[in-house]
């Protein structure tokens, strides 16, 4: 079985079993790498039902040299930390580990440590036997030390579980700099990360993979990284992404010519769960694939030549590990990672079909088994009870939270945009907060007292703002949601908008006509379970 010990909350200091030379793990890539080209057109070999990520890999020649998850189990013997938590009251730090071997993330026992306080992710563990542990970054060429994530921004479902994703905003990014077995030189490799369209921005770089080991660029073809997001490095890119690049140092490349040649490459949209995958043979191919993590096989984007540039072509990978930000630590970008995996030599296209699969079994952003209550983890529409109104329902619209019309022959998005997971509340724990579902990490949050879908950024005043506690409806029906922040201010709909509105007030929404009705809503069933 593969395990490490679980640090004890208030412990420091991680327990790492001793590296092999570089030089012996060098030899054993090449030979990994040598065996991977043979058997790259081959299938995989079956493999056992309760087999995940890295074992299918393994099965298929090429094993797993890096295995990043805050969600899971990567290896169905697995039962060490997935990662480390530290609280802001008192400095005192845990891991989180699954719940079983082979199982989903104790997302309990994060919530548990971090009761009444916050906390951020200090270290994401790898499960291979190489120990390749993420941490916080440090600074680069291009970027400031960064900061961890906050560690309960981003709640999904996975397995039927509640667990967290790590949702990562500009100034924050891990690494480690120090490995054991990545592909350097021209060896061979491949990688995938499961991340989201939801939640991407057009800066650089949100990278999994491959970098350098001094936070520097140090020239063409010295990463090796899947990117994920919505920056055209080269135009053109068609459609609006975000698009799967491979972010090889200098540029984030569609081709070998750094600009899409797939007209069909559209991009994936806001689908709230998406596979980005990368391999590359280090010498003159790489290939480009994505897929949707919750249903369907992989599309292959790309699959050719290295870039023509100079530098490429043999690539002069270092062999670091980077997640959040660019080599040399370019952290202005935007992104949400569940898991990943980097492995010694080039995956078969078998290999990544069943790796494929599995994921897609996992049910990222399932059901919670939880409908039409207000209890944390349970799914629900919010339905106005003011008498013009009653057919209309809380949805995001364009970020802004409106009310409108939602029927059962309402369109698949109409009945997603309207549907909310209710979770603990973020400043409060007696209170709720209401998470998109489909938005992984986007929730409602007042700003300038008008109510939007914004992604959570760890902050305090977000904290705050999006946060409402339920209280017995004003109207004598219901539930009213006053402000955590704004006591004295409900959650309003007001001219088809919502509002955090008083009873009586300067602003146009906080009338004191149908005040009670407005601020008074109906728990319902979710329209998308």
């Amino acid at each position: 079985m593969l395990s490490r010990t679980l640090r004890a909350p208030g412990a420091t200091g991680a327990l790492r079993t001793p590296r092999m030379s570089r030089a012996l793990l060098s030899l054993l890539a090449v030979c990994a790498t040598l065996a991977a080209l043979f058997l790259g057109a081959g299938a995989a070999p079956a493999a056992a039902a309760s087999s995940l990520p890295c074992d299918l890999y393994a099965a298929a020649g090429t094993p797993c040299v890096a295995a990043h998850s805050l969600t899971r189990a990567l290896y169905a013997s697995y039962n060490g930390p997935l990662y480390q938590v530290r609280r802001a009251k008192d400095g005192a730090r845990t891991d989180i580990g699954p719940l079983s071997a082979g199982g989903y993330a104790n997302a309990a026992a994060q919530d548990s440590f971090c009761s009444g306080t916050t906390c951020l992710v200090t270290e994401i563990y790898d499960q291979s036997p190489r120990h390749n542990d993420l941490t916080i970054e440090g600074a680069g060429g291009a970027g400031a030390a960064d900061v961890g994530a906050p560690a309960d921004a981003l709640p999904v479902t996975a397995g039927g579980h509640q667990v967290y994703g790590l949702e990562i905003s500009a100034g924050m990014g891990y690494r480690d700099n120090s490995t054991s077995g990545v592909a350097v030189n021209g060896q061979a490799e491949g990688m995938y990360m499961v991340t989201s369209g939801t939640h991407v921005n057009n800066r650089c770089c949100f990278d999994y993979g491959n970098a350098e080991t001094n936070n520097m660029d140090t020239g063409n073809g010295h990463m090796d990284a899947i990117n994920f997001g919505t920056e055209c490095w080269f135009p053109p890119c068609y459609g609006q992404g975000p698009w799967a690049q491979a972010d090889l140092e200098n540029g984030l490349f569609q081709s070998d010519a750094g600009y899409s040649k797939n007209t069909a490459n559209t991009g994936t949209g806001p689908l709230p769960f998406v596979t980005a995958l990368l391999k590359n043979n280090g010498q003159n191919h790489f290939a480009l694939k994505y897929g949707n993590a919750r249903s369907g096989g992989l599309t292959t984007t790309y699959s050719g030549g290295e870039p023509t540039a100079g530098g490429y072509a043999p690539m002069h990978q270092e062999g670091a590990i980077v997640l959040g930000t660019g080599g040399d630590n370019s952290n202005g970008s935007a992104g949400s990672f569940f898991e990943g995996v980097m492995t010694a030599g080039i995956p078969t296209d078998a290999a990544d079909n069943a790796v494929q699969a599995d994921i897609v079994s996992v049910g990222y952003g399932g059901p919670t088994g939880s409908t039409g209550t207000l209890s944390p983890g349970s799914e629900t529409s919010l339905r106005a009870t003011t008498s013009c109104c009653t057919g209309d329902y809380v949805r995001h619209q364009n970020d802004a939270a409106v009310i409108s019309p939602v029927t059962s022959s309402s369109s698949s998005l109409d009945k997603n945009d309207a549907t909310w997971i209710v979770r603990r509340g973020l400043a409060d724990a007696s209170c709720v907060s209401f998470e998109s579902r489909n938005y992984p990490g986007d929730f409602l949050r007042h700003f300038d007292y008008r109510v939007y879908r914004q992604p959570m950024d760890g902050t305090a005043q977000f904290r705050a703002d999006a946060t409402f506690c339920p209280q017995a409806g004003k109207s004598g029906t219901g539930t009213s949601f006053a402000s955590y922040n704004y006591p004295t201010r409900y959650l309003r709909h007001y001219d088809h908008g919502l509002y955090i509105a008083s009873n009586g007030g300067a602003n146009a929404f906080d009338s004191s006509t149908s005040w009670t009705a407005d601020v008074s809503w109906a728990v319902a069933a979710p329209w998308a379970p």
